[in-house]
């Protein structure tokens, strides 16, 4: 009876010991990584890409099909997906219809609070001055204070509505004392156009379409300002988990697109132009206020995004203060530069 007894207590140890350990790896993924055919091939895989418009830089590698060349060699598809903005692509993502994407620091920000899951595999644009607010060419403004009791254009939920937001709060001016007048871009445009607003926070093109022919110029950006607004490449986590060398040659793919745009400038100019149907020296003046990059994400880069997370939850914006540290990972831009 004791021995039968003791044989009960130890079956109930490795039982508890059992699910205790189910529950230490609650958190955890147990996707494993996909294995290849013998012929080094995936079988019926389709990466699922999303740009935001059909040009730009993109519409380069996908009329040259360099993506489709380089997945094919791995028996991989490639289909692409367009979108307007960068929250319509982590929906899709969450609902595992969209498996890379590009896009800004506020709705990466908003897809971590609501739980998507994904991660931050390089950074695409240093943010210093692709987002800035423009006045008139005959506005007397010369400071964000000078802004009390005006009307100032934004939209909300974009990059530029982090980018006012903060930097009003960094400059002890109540929110209060401005009148915001939520717009998107083509509502925004005309009544900046009319005088109907007083100052439009936006990112460019719209800078340089406005400051470029005189029609407005800018009061503050985000190097004058010290509120940086980046721009990321992302993949769905369950993806990268499942096809890890799959987003180092995405990554690969995309240096081989940039290398395209550095060595072939004017050609990239034209092309750009032509696209948007506007002059070759606004395509010109937004290089030279923001150029696409592909590197890891920096220690520094990742404090101001956790400094725009906490913002924004200060704000109300995002339900749940966030870790974005948690989303970011560099191995994979590492993998690809060598």
């Amino acid at each position: 009876m004791r021995f039968i007894h003791t044989k009960i207590t130890i079956i109930l140890f490795l039982v508890i010991a059992i699910l205790a350990a189910g529950c230490g790896n609650a958190g955890q993924s147990n996707i494993k990584a996909a294995e290849k055919g013998p012929d080094g091939k995936y079988q019926d895989v389709t990466v699922r890409l999303g740009v935001q418009g059909s040009g730009g830089l993109f519409g380069k590698a996908r009329e040259e099909k360099w993506f489709e060349e380089e997945f094919g060699k791995l028996g991989v598809k490639v289909e692409w997906a367009e979108f307007q903005s960068g929250p319509p692509m982590t929906e899709a993502m969450a609902s595992n219809r969209l498996d890379f994407a590009g896009l800004g620091n506020m709705p990466i920000i908003a897809a971590q609070a609501a739980d998507i899951k994904f991660k931050v595999i390089s950074q695409s644009l240093h943010g210093q001055k692709n987002v800035a607010i423009i006045v008139p060419p005959d506005s007397t403004a010369q400071t964000l204070s000078d802004l009390k009791g005006k009307k100032v254009a934004v939209t909300k939920g974009s990059n530029a509505f982090n980018f006012l937001y903060r930097g009003l709060v960094d400059q002890g001016i109540k929110v209060s004392d401005i009148e915001i007048i939520q717009l998107q871009p083509d509502e925004a445009q005309p009544a900046f156009d009319s005088g109907s607003i007083d100052a439009w926070a936006i990112w460019d093109p719209y800078i340089t379409l406005n400051t470029l022919p005189g029609k407005g110029k800018v009061l503050v950006d985000g190097e004058q300002l010290g509120v940086l607004s980046p721009s990321f490449q992302i993949v769905r986590k369950e993806f990268a988990e499942q096809y890890p060398d799959l987003v180092t040659l995405y990554l690969k793919v995309l240096n081989r697109t940039l290398a395209w745009e550095k060595d072939n400038e004017a050609e990239a100019l034209k092309r750009y132009a032509d696209e948007r149907g506007i002059p070759q020296e606004v395509i010109q003046a937004t290089f030279n206020r923001s150029r696409s990059i592909n590197i890891p994400v920096s220690d520094e880069i990742i404090a101001e995004q956790q400094k725009t997370a906490d913002f924004q939850f200060e704000q109300k914006t995002i339900r749940k203060k966030i870790k974005v540290q948690e989303v970011f990972d560099n191995q994979y831009i590492e993998a690809a530069s060598k």
